[in-house]
């Protein structure tokens, strides 16, 4: 079992930042990826950013590009999110989520192949 803890949402005005976080506790060693995605109120759970958690590769939503950067802490099982230029089209609530399995790169985007989801965490960008 993986359990995902996401932490530092919040209300930031429009072209303002947040960092989100994401630390994973439990069976965390092997665990290949680390991806966040939103829900808008009334919208489908969006895929923002991914990450591998050994090459580091990254993959971004083209909505989030030269905005947003994903990192990773091996150290403390960490994942963050740093959210730049935000605007009221970012509000939504934010969800960490681990993928247990190889996939390759080409599913970082697949909100299907994620085997653990966090609680999610508010983003609200007043304009």
């Amino acid at each position: 079992q993986v359990q995902l803890v996401e932490s530092g949402g919040g209300l930031v005005q429009a072209g303002g930042s947040l960092r989100l976080s994401c630390a994973a506790s439990g069976r965390t060693f092997g665990s290949y990826a680390m991806g966040w995605f939103r829900q808008a109120l009334g919208k489908e759970r969006e895929f923002v950013a991914a990450i591998t958690w050994i090459s580091h590769s990254t993959v971004y939503a083209n909505s989030v590009k030269s905005r947003f950067t994903i990192s990773r802490d091996t150290v403390k099982n960490t994942v963050h999110l740093q959210m730049n230029t935000l605007k009221p089209e970012d509000t939504a609530v934010y969800y960490c989520a681990a993928m247990i399995t190889r996939r390759g790169v080409a599913f970082l985007d697949a909100r299907d192949k994620y085997d653990y989801w966090g609680q999610g965490t508010q983003v609200t960008v007043s304009s």
